[in-house]
């Protein structure tokens, strides 16, 4: 509803750069299997760097790994290295580094890598046990807002080698990517497997990938472009939420056929894209979730604005064709970074604004994909953008009360561009207040 763009500011890793003076570290030291396609990963990392405006520097000298180095970078990329690379000061001097807030990048076989240090076990999130023969294999898309990933369609075919692991990592991470088990042979992770994935970790940002093995991997725009977003995540120019996700089910999940519990309430409408995105026009309306009302909940989706747009997400409103009636008895979380505190992203609308502080640190700017958890329990509504909080409201207005309701998305008004992706929710145990 305002006229002018706020843009938050990100986060500052351990070396604590300006966003126009990124540094990132390429280690490719190996100690046991060394992958012929390092050279071409370094010149990609390198093209990158320049086309992204970050500087790049390469190494296979552990010496590097000192904390007064390593405070030069924002964020270290272990590319394919394999075995002890490290020695114990090194170790201790990568570990400050990380848990005062650095950035960590694996590929492929960074999973492959020291296997009896605890620490980076975790970094990394698990280890490489096998592979079978390089082939073609569908990727699936799980998480579509990440900068690694929002790029990519639902589902990905490509060649690589496709790693084990010892452990899934599920239940420790934020799975960005999987496989799909049954379009190749040699999977053999029961049908859960993951193959990119992002944490907070003691500190600091972690993104790994299992791409990469083949030279031709670091020439596929597609893959360049997931790895571009994995270096943007861990050097903190892109925010995401990587808490780990489990329990949610989809209630819109990008295709036709999951838009058949919506409804449209109110002028305007959303139009769904190839890519499972909808864009709202015109309005003022809202397409809300009419298969069911929910009490206590965790509703996330990802939204992106085109521009100055204004949209929200309402939460704890009676069923009604009528879009006013979820203004008026239920709540919306903003979204429209121009407005005053209490109408601005992240705020209860006209109720409480969201902590501006902790919000323009956590919020991607216009054409960069954001995530909202809304998580409502009993009468208490709070809102974390990209994994971080920025409000905790209590409901105190009986004709407003959020313990029964529905869930919708707005169309705000003619001039308004808003996509969202990945509608889902996970139902918790009901409390009180």
């Amino acid at each position: 509803m305002g006229t002018a763009l706020l843009l938050g500011c990100v986060p500052q890793p351990a070396a604590s750069h300006s966003s126009d003076d990124r540094r990132v570290l390429v280690f490719s030291k190996t100690a046991g299997f060394r992958h012929d396609s390092i050279p071409e990963g370094v010149a990609a990392i390198r093209d990158l760097g320049t086309s992204n405006g970050f500087t790049v520097d390469a190494t296979e000298d552990a010496n590097a790994f000192t904390s007064r180095n390593l405070r030069r970078y924002d964020a270290v990329v272990f590319l394919s290295t394999t075995g002890d690379v490290l020695d114990p000061a090194g170790q201790r001097a990568f570990e400050g580094y990380i848990r005062h807030g650095g950035g960590y990048v694996g590929i492929h076989a960074a999973a492959d890598t020291e296997y009896d240090w605890a620490f980076y076990g975790g970094l990394a999130g698990a280890y490489f046990q096998s592979h079978p023969a390089i082939q073609p294999a569908t990727v699936v898309t799980e998480d579509r807002a990440h900068p690694s990933t929002s790029g990519l369609p639902p589902t990905w075919n490509r060649t690589d080698e496709w790693y084990n692991y010892r452990s899934n990592p599920r239940e420790r991470v934020h799975v960005l990517a999987s496989l799909d088990e049954s379009s190749y042979t040699g999977g053999t992770m029961n049908g859960d497997h993951p193959i990119a994935w992002c944490q907070d970790y003691q500190g600091g940002r972690a993104f790994y990938t299992g791409f990469g093995h083949t030279k031709e991997s670091y020439a596929d725009p597609a893959f360049r472009g997931h790895l571009l977003g994995g270096i943007r995540y861990a050097i903190g120019d892109a925010q995401a939420d990587c808490r780990p996700e489990n329990g949610y089910r989809p209630l819109f999940d990008g295709t036709a056929a999951s838009l058949e519990g919506w409804k449209q309430a109110g002028p305007g409408s959303f139009t769904l894209s190839d890519d499972g995105t909808l864009t709202s026009s015109g309005g003022m309306g809202m397409l809300w979730y009419a298969g069911q009302s929910f009490r206590s909940y965790s509703v996330k989706l990802d939204w992106r604005l085109a521009g100055d747009d204004n949209s929200g997400v309402f939460v704890g409103f009676p069923p009604s064709d009528d879009p006013w009636s979820a203004v008026d008895h239920g709540y919306e979380i903003q979204i429209d970074a121009t407005d005053v505190p209490e109408k601005t992203t992240g705020s209860v609308y006209g109720f409480r604004s969201a902590d501006l502080k902790k919000r323009d640190r956590a919020l991607n700017p216009p054409g960069e994909w954001n995530t909202y958890e809304i998580r409502v329990d009993g009468e208490r509504l709070r809102v974390w953008l990209n994994g971080v909080k920025i409000n905790d409201f209590t409901n105190t207005d009986p004709a407003r009360s959020l313990r029964d309701g529905h869930v919708g998305i707005q169309n705000h008004g003619t001039d308004d561009q808003v996509s969202f992706r990945d509608i889902r929710i996970r139902e918790l145990p009901a409390k009180g207040d």
